[in-house]
């Protein structure tokens, strides 16, 4: 196990990742498995002892994933000073949004401002947090430059997005293609020769701006196309038609369609953020976006229409939602995670909070949830008792945990946002 010394690593490269979450830990550990030293920083004490321990705290990556990675060379630490002999850093730090809307990234210029006071000329640094289009030419360039850094000189900078998928076990982070723009021709050519190491594809774009706009450009078209069939689904409703159906058929046409489902709204820390951060920097250069911000306004009001959709089926069953007993089923933002960030789950209690509904919930993967004006919430054991109990049960997040066949024969009504249910012929289902 390292004892957080770098002086004894035999290597022409030294790889400092800033920020050990979902994206800077699991790229710290995949360049150690490249045979790479790796120093990993982050300002979360807890994180960098549990990583010491040989303990994760990260679903992608095991204990043992760790514990293999210590006594190949990475360092977990919480000083940046280990850094001074790094070659190479990847600053993977959150860039939340503001409640304002504006985009948050103060903790990138942070990390910026912290390496220049211990890195060396020479240092090619690689950001991966998301941002809008032209930060890193715009903003963190300059926080090199007004230390006395020369950007394409003497200091290396480039933007390359980071494409995790927390969950998906189909794809290993080295196998999905990384895109790398430089500020300057010469960084990109310096992050693309080590990344080149680490991952099996490289596209290069013609500069940080366009890099950072292709992670615009994914996350913006799957927040438009999934509010196009939330749009629909709800005309669908009126005409009593089965989407899930449609969209099936649809499917069928070998060219020109591309297939995406309604759901309870968007969760996670990408797809609900990156367009606004699009359209905040449009904004500022007198540019309307009035696609994008309409796509959010109808993905975040996915809750709404639930709740109204839940109480016309009560209604219909004699039962008024106020003091009517609703039970959600799963809380995190997408299946088989513990990740409750901007989760629908939330909105949807709070909304069934607001119009007086006795709420509990379940996941398998998340015991407590603290939703802002609703209150705390414990998970409830999912067994016949707890079901049967309910006026109604709305399926949020379809873990693969789930007995879906067990939910509808105990529960007298079954909301499924999911098409979780595709099946269960039963009365008591109804789906979005």
């Amino acid at each position: 196990m390292s004892d957080g010394s770098v002086a004894d690593l035999n290597s022409d490269i030294l790889f400092g990742v800033v920020g050990l979450g979902e994206v800077g830990l699991p790229l710290g550990l995949a360049a150690t498995r490249a045979g790479f030293p790796v120093v990993g920083v982050d300002i979360d004490q807890e994180r960098t002892t549990a990583l010491q321990e040989g303990r994760s705290y990260i679903q992608d990556v095991s204990d043992v994933d760790v514990e293999v990675a210590m006594e190949e060379g990475f360092t977990p630490t919480a000083e940046y000073n280990l850094l001074s002999e790094a070659t190479h850093v990847a600053i993977c730090v959150p860039t939340p949004l503001q409640k304002s809307g504006q985009p948050d990234v103060s903790y990138v210029l942070k990390a910026c401002e912290q390496l220049t006071a211990v890195i060396s000329p020479d240092t090619t640094v690689i950001i991966e947090s998301t941002v809008y289009p032209s930060a890193t030419k715009e903003l963190f360039a300059t926080v090199f430059e007004e230390a006395g850094f020369t950007v394409g000189e003497d200091v290396y900078l480039a933007f390359s997005p980071e494409r995790i998928d927390p969950g998906n076990e189909e794809y290993d982070l080295v196998e999905i293609p990384k895109v790398i723009g430089g500020v300057t021709e010469e960084c990109g050519n310096r992050a693309e020769a080590f990344y080149a190491d680490l991952f099996e594809t490289i596209v290069r774009t013609g500069g940080s701006t366009e890099a950072e706009m292709v992670k615009i450009l994914e996350n913006t078209f799957r927040n438009v196309n999934i509010a196009l069939v939330n749009e629909l689904v709800k005309v669908a409703d009126n005409f009593d038609i089965d989407f899930w159906n449609v969209i099936e058929a649809a499917k069928t046409k070998p060219y020109g369609f591309m297939p995406f489902y309604p759901g309870p709204g968007l969760g996670g820390h990408c797809i609900p953020v990156d367009p606004m951060y699009l359209s905040w920097r449009a904004k500022q250069d007198g540019i309307d976006t009035p696609l994008v911000d309409l796509a959010d306004r109808t993905n975040r009001e996915m809750s709404v229409y639930i709740v109204d959709r839940v109480t016309r089926i009560l209604n219909e069953n004699g039962v008024p939602l106020p003091g009517a007993n609703v039970l959600v089923l799963g809380v995190a933002y997408k299946p088989d995670v513990p990740d409750t960030r901007k989760s629908p789950a939330r909105d949807i209690i709070r909304e069934l909070d607001d119009r007086s509904a006795v709420i509990e919930y379940n996941d398998p993967h998340v015991p407590s949830i603290d939703v802002s004006d609703a209150g705390q919430y414990e998970s409830v054991e999912l067994t016949d008792e707890a079901l049967s109990r309910q006026d109604c049960v709305i399926i949020v997040t379809d873990h693969a945990d789930y007995d879906f066949e067990f939910v509808v024969e105990h529960a007298p009504l079954v909301f499924d946002t999911r098409n979780a249910t595709a099946g269960l012929d039963d009365d008591s289902v109804s789906r979005l």
